[in-house]
């Protein structure tokens, strides 16, 4: 599959690997841009560069009168398997400015991702494979979200920590949020359609042309109508409390990092490999890294 196919193909290089472009960005037809998560080795982990990228670039779109809809999806195999843990992020700043101070890391990351709220054109996630944790909060900043069937969206990192962006109550219901929650448990992109936090869900080798055909929809209205019924649904969002829970979630996170739990783990990674780490973790409940066995190196770890 090529990401470089469209007229308008560019890409945005990865820090000291000019040969390894961390987004690639096409026009699969016109008024649509499409950006694609350029680290298939890693699960297309967002370390700091990554998120950078996402972000500057839907700025620029959103700027480019051109564009009237963005799609964000993942090269390889996932969307995106979630936050770089590997070390990844070693000598690059934050890709924008957060106060600093206890739970900076969370209001950074949710601050980032709800600002794809406040963008004036729409921005679709499509997702495949893996979308957890941090993945998961991508998704869910992005207006709409198509999913393959087979899909697994989830938070893992609930079996030790607390989560950055505390979405699952407002988007899946207090149910299974709360199960979600408390075991770390994933659902299929057929379960994120039927619980609402998808819009629909398609067979993998189908998603492509399905979610070029829900932008093509939106291009056939005119982009300032679009940006004002965007603007609309999100302001009765944010009516009921959506940003107010969220920020008040980042505060809850960063208790949880206190925790005798959150002790233990980094003390379990010391001087050893983080993704055994986490496989341990997981391998009690048979999912993620154990369901398919060691998904690779201590560079690959991520959620």
């Amino acid at each position: 599959m090529s990401y470089t196919d469209g007229p308008q193909g560019t890409a945005t290089e990865q820090p000291g690997q000019p040969d390894q472009p961390i987004i690639l960005v096409d026009e699969p037809s016109p008024g649509i841009r499409r950006i694609t998560m350029n680290r298939p080795e890693k699960r297309n982990a967002l370390f700091h560069p990554l998120r950078g990228a996402i972000l500057d670039t839907l700025v620029d779109h959103d700027r480019d009168d051109d564009v009237r809809v963005t799609i964000i999806r993942g090269a390889g195999p996932s969307f995106s398997a979630g936050y770089d843990l590997g070390g990844g992020n070693a000598g690059h700043e934050y890709p924008f400015y957060t106060p600093g101070g206890e739970g900076q890391w969370p209001r950074h990351v949710t601050e980032g991702w709800m600002s794809i709220w406040d963008l004036a054109k729409p921005v679709i996630a499509q997702v495949h494979g893996y979308c957890l944790a941090g993945g998961s909060e991508l998704a869910t900043g992005c207006d709409l979200v198509y999913v393959a069937e087979d899909a697994s969206m989830g938070y893992p990192a609930v079996r030790f920590g607390v989560p950055d962006m505390h979405f699952h109550a407002w988007f899946l219901g207090m149910r299974r949020a709360m199960q979600m929650m408390l075991t770390g448990d994933s659902i299929t992109g057929l379960e994120a359609v039927a619980l609402g936090w998808a819009n629909e869900a398609f067979p993998a080798e189908d998603l492509d042309e399905a979610v070029i055909a829900v932008a093509r929809r939106i291009c056939a209205i005119p982009t300032e109508v679009v940006q004002l019924n965007k603007r609309a649904v999100h302001r009765q969002m944010e009516f009921m409390g959506l940003r107010t829970g969220l920020r008040a979630g980042t505060e809850i996170c960063a208790l949880g990092i206190h925790t005798e739990a959150m002790a233990d783990f980094l003390a379990s990674i010391e001087g050893g490999s983080l993704t055994e780490a986490l496989q341990r973790r997981d391998e009690p409940f048979g999912d993620y890294r154990t369901s398919h066995g060691p998904s690779g190196d201590s560079d690959d770890a991520t959620e």
